[in-house]
């Protein structure tokens, strides 16, 4: 900082002695000397501000200078067929030399942030909104819940269904196997329903990849090019499209995230629907098909019942709840060794 002080300092100077030796102006060597001790002040205050600026809005200050500069001297050089000795066209050249070049200097100060490289990017970029490709594989149309999601705007963007997903489910549907056959025919049930839907946009895709054979490579390859997700609940696909940097919106994990909370010492009401494994166990499901496994409730099987939750075990398969069915009178939290050991005999079951 210091340095810069002095630094103009030697220029105010310079500037004052220039004046000085020169005699811009026919009077006296003060008034010569208070011109340049002025022009040099200005120039120092001018400088402490380009100091402070960003270098995109000084180069944008510069070249809006020099183009309101060259369009000035164009206008002056257009108009050689006027009278220079007119006051009013000599008046009329002045005004064009200092107001062009100085509306370009303050318009292109202003507008500098407009030099940086990724605002020039964005000049040469498609103004429309991305879109987002969601691609649906056979396993989640056969599955049938990815209707209701799209149903209630959960996934949004373009639906892609690939042809080549398309000659599978055509392939299911014609099984000589009743259950594939049934299972390929809704699948073709849920892609019209989901076309049948307002404000949803399908579109078949027929690229292909020949060189690729297996039908999960091909929707990885797929998403690649579209830069796309793959919308599935094969875990299988799910892993490999992560392997290779391939986003991938899981149902089954959707699914598992929006089943309820459950803690130990909560209160449940289920139906006991057949036995368990252990002689004193009853099984019964909650409507999201998680199994609750119940002490003491083998001989209330076909009864609703209040169970107190005394585990929880998550597993690869999806999760189990354990409770303990406490007759009549107070509900009180089982023993947490009994309760360990029937959900070890659950989980071996």
């Amino acid at each position: 900082m210091r340095g810069f002080l002095i630094v103009r300092g030697l220029f105010v100077l310079a500037v004052v002695y220039a004046a000085v030796l020169i005699h811009p102006l026919d009077a006296a060597l003060w008034v010569n000397a208070a011109l340049g001790l002025g022009l040099a002040v200005v120039i120092a205050v001018a400088e402490a501000h380009l100091h402070e600026a960003a270098a995109t809005h000084v180069l944008g200050g510069l070249i809006g200078f020099g183009v309101g500069l060259f369009i000035a001297k164009a206008i002056g050089t257009s108009l050689f067929w006027a009278n220079s000795s007119d006051h009013k066209v000599q008046f009329f050249h002045s005004l064009v030399i200092l107001v062009l070049p100085y509306l370009g200097l303050v318009t292109g100060a202003r507008m500098g942030e407009w030099l940086e490289p990724a605002k020039l990017a964005s000049l040469f970029r498609d103004a429309r909104p991305a879109r987002r490709h969601r691609i649906l594989d056979t396993s989640v149309i056969i599955d049938g819940r990815v209707a209701e999601i799209v149903e209630t705007g959960f996934l949004d963007g373009t639906l892609v269904v690939p042809q080549f997903v398309l000659k599978e489910l055509q392939f299911v549907a014609d099984s000589s196997d009743a259950l594939k056959r049934n299972r390929g025919r809704r699948g073709l049930d849920i892609l019209n329903r989901i076309q049948k839907m307002a404000g949803v946009e399908v579109v078949i895709s027929d690229l292909d990849f020949p060189s690729v054979k297996e039908v999960d490579m091909k929707l990885i390859e797929l998403a690649r090019v579209l830069a796309g997700k793959i919308v599935t609940n094969d875990f299988n696909l799910n892993k490999v499209a992560q392997l290779r940097s391939v986003q991938v919106l899981n149902i089954n994990e959707l699914a598992n995230s929006l089943r309820p909370v459950v803690l130990p010492g909560e209160v449940m009401h289920v139906f006991v629907s057949k036995e368990g494994k252990e002689p004193t166990q009853g099984v019964a499901y909650l409507d999201d098909g998680t199994m609750v496994v119940v002490d003491n409730a083998r001989k209330m099987i076909g009864r609703n019942l209040d169970v107190v939750v005394t585990s929880v075990l998550q597993t690869t398969a999806g999760r189990m709840i354990f409770g303990k069915y406490v007759d009549a009178g107070a509900i009180t939290m089982s023993d947490p060794k009994s309760s360990s050991n029937g959900a070890r005999a659950a989980a071996q079951a």
